[in-house]
C-alpha cells in the first residue's frame, strides 16, 4: 500500500474512527500505561514528537499526565488531524501543541525533541529500507539519549501457530465496531499491505536505524511496543 492510499485511508475513516474502535481501547490504555515510566524519566518540559498522532489519544495521555510536556503532532491525514486539533481543544491542550499536516521527513522543525513516539505507523511501510529510514528521520530529530517508543504490527506469519494467533486477534477485533467485510479486508491487508514483522526483525530495524538498546515492552494480542534511544 502506497503512503497516498494509507492517508486516503485515514481520510474515509477519521470522524468515526474512536468510535470504531472503542471497544479495543483497553489495549490502547494498557500501552499507555507501559509507557509512563519511560517518559517520567524526561526533562519536565519535555518537546515530544509524535509521528502519526491520528486523532490524539496518546498525546491527550501524555498531556494529562505529564502537564508541562510540549507536544508537536505529525499526521498526514488532512481529516485525521482536524479531529485531533478538536479533541485537544476540548481538552484545552493545544497551547502546548504544534501540527503538521503531513509526513516526519517533511518536517522542517529539526530542533532536537527529547522524545518521539510512532504508534501503529512504521507496519504500513511494506519495504525494510523505507522503514529504516523512517526511523532514520525520527532519530535525527531527537536530542542525544533521546527516547524512542513504537509500536506495532508483530507476528512470525510462517509460523505453526500463526493462523491460531491470526483468528484470535481478529476475534479480538470483532468485538469492535468493525464489520465482518472488514475483517475480510484486514486478513487481506495483513497478507499484502501490513509488514507484520518478527520482533527480532523490527529491532533490527530500528537499530538500523541508530537507535540503541531497543528492547520489546509491551504486547497485547498482535501488537507489540519497542523502546530504544539515541546514542
Amino acid at each position: 500500500m502506497q503512503q497516498h492510499e494509507v492517508t486516503a485511508l485515514f481520510d474515509q475513516q477519521a470522524a468515526n474512527y474512536d468510535s470504531q474502535w472503542q471497544n479495543m481501547a483497553p489495549i490502547s490504555q494498557a500501552l499507555y500505561f507501559m509507557m509512563s515510566p519511560l517518559f517520567s524519566k524526561l526533562p519536565s518540559n519535555a518537546h515530544i514528537l509524535c509521528v502519526g498522532a491520528g486523532t490524539g489519544n496518546e498525546i491527550l495521555h501524555l498531556a494529562q499526565a505529564f502537564p508541562a510536556f510540549r507536544f508537536t503532532a505529525v499526521e498526514p491525514s488532512t481529516e485525521m488531524i482536524k479531529v485531533c486539533k478538536h479533541n485537544l481543544t476540548q481538552a484545552g491542550v493545544t497551547h502546548r501543541c504544534q501540527f503538521h499536516n503531513g509526513y516526519v521527513d517533511s518536517l522542517k522543525n529539526l530542533m532536537p525533541f527529547d522524545a518521539a513516539t510512532a504508534v501503529l505507523v512504521s507496519q504500513f511501510i511494506v519495504d525494510e529500507l523505507k522503514r529504516v529510514a523512517f526511523f532514520a528521520d525520527i532519530h535525527k530529530r531527537l536530542k542525544p539519549g533521546g527516547l524512542l517508543v513504537s509500536a506495532d504490527l508483530s507476528a512470525n506469519q510462517s509460523g505453526e501457530t500463526y493462523p491460531e494467533q491470526l483468528s484470535h486477534w481478529l476475534s479480538v477485533m470483532s468485538s469492535a465496531a468493525v464489520s465482518p467485510e472488514q475483517i475480510e479486508r484486514v486478513k487481506l491487508a495483513y497478507e499484502n499491505d501490513v509488514a507484520l514483522k518478527e520482533t527480532h526483525v523490527i529491532e533490527n530495524i530500528v537499530t538500523e536505524s541508530g537507535f540503541t538498546g531497543v528492547y520489546p515492552f509491551y504486547q497485547a494480542g498482535l501488537i507489540k511496543a519497542f523502546t530504544g534511544v539515541k546514542a
